[in-house]
């Protein structure tokens, strides 16, 4: 789990929080918000979770506040899922995702000049679904990653 960051048509600070399956290649969650809080963070997990039908045992993220806050570490706990920090500095630590987020900066942020939030949302939400389930992947063998996923 990553953040991006953009800038809304009216100044606004857009924040855009990242999750990528390194083995199916989804994305996840592509969240967009003017900030986020731990809670922000295990709210949008725990989604994802039933979702999906499950999140893998280890998730990788970097070593920013919304990360290491008490909201998060507690639904860690509770529901026994290790976060894997990055070191502080060493990108190469979380790779897929930095590759990832210059998809998502290339691909959508820099294609679009977002009025507002919901308007953010909207694009994203749109972006999230045609990367997920139209775009084929060559690691993949031209499989979407929504296909792969699903065998």
């Amino acid at each position: 789990m990553h953040f991006i960051h953009d800038t809304l048509a009216d100044g606004g600070r857009l924040r855009a929080l990242t999750d990528f399956d390194t083995y199916t290649r989804e994305c996840v969650a592509l969240e967009a918000a003017s900030s986020f809080r731990g809670a922000d963070v295990a709210r949008i997990l725990a989604g994802a979770g039933r979702t999906r039908g499950g999140l893998p045992p280890r998730i990788r993220v970097d070593d920013g506040t919304e990360f290491t806050s008490k909201a998060l570490d507690a639904w860690a706990y509770w529901n026994r899922e290790e976060l894997v920090f990055s070191r502080p500095g060493k990108p190469v630590d979380n790779a897929y995702a930095e590759s990832f987020n210059a998809t998502v900066r290339r691909a959508c942020l820099s294609q679009h000049w977002f009025r507002d939030l919901m308007d953010a949302r909207e694009i994203l939400g749109r972006w999230k679904e045609e990367y997920n389930n139209e775009r084929p992947h060559s690691s993949l063998g031209l499989e979407t990653p929504a296909r792969y996923r699903a065998g």
